[in-house]
């Protein structure tokens, strides 16, 4: 079979060529979309991941393809009707960065809470050794809003109450029996915006979740509250964070997704560009994902969706929700 990985870093090779042995193999560090469509079209099985844009006319493009897997949990980038209207399964990798991403998102918000980007800035480039201007506050006591109880989303309730935290939750689907384990009540977003120091976001990017929060409720929030986004940056309207962090509504924020992210170039980032330079917000390049486990994690699971297809027996599709 024809298969070809898009998007590698170079480690994955070793392990690819070992599970598909025997298999004509195509790796490739180039993402593919309508741009950069890849010379050889013969593909049955294509690997990508976040940066490739799987459309109609890429489809087209590979017309013996029969399965596109993606290496990541969101598949917004994958046009999941028109691969079944072409016959092509779709799969993606649920559940490999559950504790990694819900870990980072801790880490954007200690970071903000504790002002440690400012402090390491001031020994590092300022030479000095003072506190002033440095105060914090603790987490222990202050309410977490989680948005979005999936697998991620419980692991940041379970470190958020590890914290001392008062935790509340908004999900459309609600886990009652996790919630009364954990002790935290489902509520309806505007209350959560409203009761949140930190609303932290980590629900899919669906067409029902996009701008999810947008300027017509971000008012809602506590004033001099935090906002974390892990997850997908279209579920965060971007004009309507910059005003909110303008006004003074939100303290601060920590984002590690942003709308069109793919083409954003530090120094050409508008209207992202107004967030970099304020400095109550931290900006990460999509880092959550990437831990040592979680990496290998995605790739077993990905090699598992192929091996799993072929064999006739497909696991982990994506449906549109």
């Amino acid at each position: 079979m024809r298969i070809g990985f898009f998007e590698l870093e170079g480690w994955e090779e070793k392990f690819i060529r070992e599970a598909f042995a025997g298999h004509d193999l195509y790796l490739s560090k180039e993402k593919i979309d309508e741009k950069t469509l890849p010379e050889q079209k013969n593909f049955e099985v294509i690997s990508v991941f976040i940066r490739s844009h799987i459309t109609t006319k890429v489809l087209k493009a590979l017309p013996r393809l029969k399965l596109v897997t993606t290496r990541s949990t969101g598949y917004d980038h994958l046009d999941i009707e028109a691969c079944r209207s072409r016959g092509v399964a779709a799969a993606f990798v649920p559940g490999y960065g559950d504790n990694t991403v819900a870990e980072f998102a801790f880490g954007l918000i200690l970071a903000l809470s504790r002002k440690i980007c400012e402090a390491r800035a001031r020994v590092k480039n300022e030479g000095k050794f003072t506190t002033d201007g440095l105060v914090g506050f603790d987490l222990a006591g202050r309410t977490l809003g989680v948005i979005g109880t999936g697998r991620i989303g419980k692991h940041a309730v379970r470190i958020g109450k590890g914290f001392g935290m008062n935790v509340v939750a908004y999900d459309v689907y609600h886990d009652d029996a996790f919630a009364k384990e954990m002790g935290f009540p489902y509520v309806e977003l505007e209350e959560l915006l409203a009761q949140s120091d930190i609303a932290t976001i980590h629900c899919p990017y669906l067409p029902t979740t996009h701008h999810l929060i947008n300027k017509s409720n971000i008012g809602f929030m506590k004033r001099g509250a935090y906002l974390i986004n892990t997850a997908r940056g279209a579920i965060l309207e971007t004009g309507a964070l910059i005003s909110a962090l303008k006004s003074g509504q939100l303290r601060g924020a920590g984002i590690d997704v942003l709308e069109d992210e793919d083409k954003m170039k530090i120094g050409n980032m508008s209207p992202a560009s107004e967030l970099l330079a304020m400095p109550n917000v931290i900006i990460t390049p999509h880092n959550a994902f990437n831990s040592e486990e979680a990496l290998k994690r995605i790739l077993d699971i990905t090699i598992d969706n192929i091996k799993s297809f072929v064999a006739g027996k497909p696991v982990n599709l994506a449906q549109e929700l």
